[in-house]
This record gives C-alpha cells, sequence and structure tokens, in this order.
C-alpha cells in the first residue's frame, strides 16, 4: 500500500488545479477536514492541504490555457530532464518542461492514451498517506490498459500483476523494488461506460464512505458513482468537487494478517 518512503516511480505527490481555490478549500476542508496552509505571497495562491498538521496533498490555481479542474498525481524520478525525453520518445507529450520549484525539479506530462500526470524530483513528499483522509490508492482509467502499463514501465520500471474484478481484469501496480505486494500503490483500469477519457484518479481513505458521499452531497459535489462493496477491497465511491474534479474514496477491509 501507499506510503511516504518514496522510492523511484511511487507516488509522492498530489495536488488539485482549481478555478476558485477559496471554494476548494472549503469544501475539501468540510468533507474531510483538512486545512489550507499558504505557501506564501510569493506561491501565486499554491498551498497545502493539511490534516493534523501534516501535509496531504495541496492546491494551486489553474495555470495552464484551456485547463479544467483535476487533480495530479506526481511520481518521483531521479532524473526529470531524462524522464521528459523519455515520455516524448513513448509517444506521450510534455505540458510542463523540467523546471525546478524549492529544492526540488518537477515536470508534467500528457501519456500517450490522454491521462495527465507529473513526476517529481525531490527527497520531499506527502507526509501522511494510507490514514484516514490521506492518499492511499491511484488509479488510471485507459482504453488500452496493456499499451498504458508498456508506457509506464518504460519509464517507471513499473510492475503489474492481474486480478479479477466484477465485470473485469485489474492490473495492480507496484514499484520496481523489493516485494510487489508490499510494494504496491495502484492500479490499471479499461474505460467503462461513458467514461469518457483516459485520467489518473486518486483514491482517500475514509473511516466511512457513506458519510463522505453525504458530506460532498451536502457541500456542492456531485457523486459519479455510489458508494458500493467491492470484494477484497472495500467500500468504494466515486465523486466529483463543485469544481467537477474526479476523486474517489475507499474504506479498505480490515487488513487480515
Amino acid at each position: 500500500m501507499l506510503d511516504t518512503h518514496f522510492r523511484t516511480g511511487s507516488p509522492i505527490w498530489i495536488d488539485l488545479g482549481s478555478p476558485d481555490t477559496e471554494a476548494a478549500a472549503a469544501f475539501y476542508g468540510a468533507v474531510f477536514g483538512w486545512r489550507f496552509v499558504s505557501a506564501g505571497p510569493e506561491a501565486g495562491g499554491y498551498g497545502f492541504f493539511q490534516k493534523d498538521g501534516k501535509t496531504v496533498a495541496a492546491l494551486g490555481p489553474l495555470t495552464e490555457e484551456g485547463a479544467r479542474s483535476a487533480w495530479t498525481t506526481y511520481f518521483r524520478s531521479d532524473d526529470i530532464d531524462d524522464a521528459a525525453r523519455q515520455v516524448v520518445a513513448d509517444g506521450g507529450s510534455v505540458r510542463v518542461e523540467p523546471m525546478s520549484v524549492g529544492e526540488g525539479r518537477l515536470a508534467q506530462f500528457t501519456d500517450p492514451q490522454g491521462a495527465q500526470f507529473a513526476v517529481l524530483q525531490s527527497a520531499m513528499g506527502l507526509q501522511k498517506a494510507s490514514e484516514d483522509d490521506t492518499l492511499v490508492w491511484v488509479e488510471l482509467h485507459a482504453a488500452d490498459p496493456e499499451a498504458a502499463i508498456r508506457f509506464y514501465h518504460g519509464l517507471f520500471g513499473w510492475r503489474s500483476q492481474e486480478m479479477q474484478a466484477p465485470g473485469m481484469t485489474y492490473r495492480v501496480l507496484s514499484i520496481a523494488y523489493g516485494d510487489q505486494q508490499q510494494g504496491s500503490f495502484g492500479g490499471v483500469a479499461q474505460l467503462q461506460g461513458e467514461q469518457d477519457e483516459a485520467r489518473w484518479v486518486p483514491y482517500f481513505a475514509v473511516a466511512d464512505a457513506d458519510a463522505v458521499v453525504t458530506a460532498v452531497q451536502d457541500n456542492g459535489g456531485t457523486v459519479r458513482m455510489p458508494a458500493a462493496d467491492v470484494p477484497d477491497v472495500g467500500r468504494i465511491a466515486w465523486l466529483e468537487d463543485p469544481g467537477e474534479a474526479v476523486f474517489a474514496v475507499l474504506k479498505p477491509n480490515p487488513r487480515q494478517d
């Protein structure tokens, strides 16, 4: 499961680009109890979502022309420039060229099927994960899962393992190091039904998925998929915030040690 011991290919950061950062901060504060802390006047409105004083996500205004509100997942890279070259060579595109930020470097990309993601070269990242109201899983929805896995394997060395889920074959992703199950952090699913675009979807762990669904509705958000039990996984719901950024919540099944 996702943790804060970041290695190459690990999800290391997540942020929300929003057309109304004040409204977004209020929404996620109501839903998850997050507190928004500005990164300062020089940060252009960017800042951090914190839980119990620890950073669990970030928020900033939309900066790309024509951009829509969305969550972006950042994966750790040891060489941002090499990653940019690899993305282009394998059919993806660079949305934000490699640049310095604080004590690290970042770049933002689009994979060959249109899913947006980013990379971060830094010793620092999220301070809490896989706890209630923090990031627990990231999931790629793609028209061609096998092609997607080849692309990201070439970039990060990720491993994948197939498992059967209701009505589909699901691919569990793990980093290239150590025990495959311990290193798992996300998955790849086939685009289904009315899903109209490839995307990375963040899952936040919650104590009560149904209560979060109610909080989302009460605070102007939308339910894309009502809370439902997934065998051997937990209770899941897909949601949208008032700016139409998609995210999901998961009440994991108790661990069987």
